[in-house]
């Protein structure tokens, strides 16, 4: 069976879609997933044909570190139905989103029920293709998001969504056809002469062509203009650091490419950010309607910066600077003001996340925008009493902006008339 029909009512009350809140919420909490995983395994055993089962074991299995499995276990869910309903916390729900995603693994899309976790909205996730970019029948919905990201991958169910959508009734959140400007590479281009921003061109290189730099055959320059020594390298596709490095000379290349099989790869210039005191500090902001919103800060004296790495449960110096950041983001927005402005009209984009840093001459340094960030308030409030207000300031925006988009929207307001 193959069809975008979801789950009987039966079911889905036993046996509800869980999406990836409550998971990575149990993850943070330093609870140990596996005998969770055991269980769930015993279950999808004896009830083989309930999709929900597979999709909630497919992104647990995903978050202890089985990505291979858990996609297998995705494909197994996909088979049985493509359209999974979450339902909102507080009941009756408000709103109704219909989320159109990708299948792939836990980047692959906006997780959105990780910023709307306890809200009044309803959400049914539809696991789109170029083939059937949107499900038959059509569920009701308030409004439309597109949380599909950017990768090779989706670049077919992006196409045919916009054909799809071109005349779509319902307000539609990230039109299909801007998502591809948040790609590495062309977002680099576009975000160019911007003042006060800084973001150096990232390149997609053949495997070969840094195997000719890294044997002498040719120079880094002739590849890349008016670039040197130290660059960085990650493969194409890759995700959270995973084959990241810094280059410093041809034969690190060599040493490099020995160990990652990628056939094509990013470059880009290094860029040292570290502050006066040789640390380095990568800030998360979500852009809403075109206003900025503080996720998190990390610190860290590796220039690689991950939050989870970073020390920022253990050091509580760490956090109290990630608190003054957060509860004084607004001077923060306003001395980035002209750079915020311009990836928000550059990339068309309602909602999307920036992950960036401060240069030693007060530039704003733009490692990353992409929509399928992900944005939460599940660290322990004990621990990080200052992240609350923030987040929700964030949550209580995005409701607010739906409901505004679903009141001006000429069929709704047709409708109202």
């Amino acid at each position: 069976m193959n069809t975008a029909e979801p789950a009987t009512d039966a079911q889905q009350t036993a046996i509800p879609f869980l999406g990836l809140a409550p998971f990575l919420r149990v993850s943070i909490a330093g609870i140990d997933l596996k005998p969770i995983s055991q269980e769930m395994l015993a279950n999808v055993e004896a009830d083989a044909e309930n999709a929900n089962l597979w999709m909630n074991l497919s992104v647990l299995m995903q978050c202890i570190g089985q990505r291979d499995l858990g996609l297998a276990m995705q494909d197994q869910a996909l088979a049985l139905q493509r359209l999974y309903h979450l339902a909102a916390a507080v009941q009756p729900a408000t709103l109704r989103l219909l989320m159109i995603v990708a299948p792939g693994d836990l980047s692959a899309n906006t997780p959105l029920d990780c910023l709307l976790e306890n809200s009044d909205i309803d959400m049914d996730f539809y696991y789109a293709s170029a083939a059937a970019p949107l499900p038959v029948p059509m569920p009701e919905h308030d409004a439309l998001v597109v949380a599909v990201g950017e990768s090779d991958a989706t670049h077919a169910v992006l196409a045919a969504l916009e054909q799809a959508l071109a005349h779509w009734p319902k307000p539609i959140i990230n039109l299909p056809q801007h998502i591809p400007a948040t790609g590495r590479t062309t977002a680099s281009l576009h975000l160019q002469d911007v003042p006060g921003l800084l973001i150096p061109p990232t390149l997609r290189v053949a495997r070969s062509a840094l195997q000719d730099i890294a044997t002498g055959a040719h120079s880094l320059p002739a590849l890349c203009a008016g670039c040197d020594f130290p660059i960085i390298l990650r493969p194409v596709g890759s995700h959270a650091g995973i084959g990241l490095e810094r280059i410093d000379s041809p034969a690190e290349i060599g040493n490099y490419l020995l160990q990652v099989d990628a056939a094509e790869l990013y470059l880009s210039r290094f860029i040292d950010y570290s502050g006066p005191d040789g640390l380095f500090r990568k800030f998360r902001i979500a852009l809403l309607d075109g206003a900025a919103f503080a996720c998190h800060m990390a610190v860290s004296s590796h220039w690689m910066v991950h939050y989870l790495n970073a020390g920022m449960y253990d050091d509580a110096q760490k956090r109290a600077e990630e608190a003054h950041f957060m509860q004084h983001f607004d001077a923060f927005a306003q001395r980035h003001r002209v750079a915020l402005e311009a990836i928000y009209s550059r990339t068309g984009l309602d909602y999307l996340c920036i992950d960036c840093a401060e240069t030693p001459d007060g530039q704003l340094f733009i490692f990353e925008i992409d929509p399928a960030m992900v944005v939460h308030a599940m660290d322990p409030e004990e621990q990080f009493p200052y992240k609350k207000q923030p987040i929700q300031k964030l949550q209580t925006a995005f409701r607010d902006f739906l409901l505004r988009r679903i009141a001006s929207h000429p069929a709704q307001s047709s409708a109202d008339r």
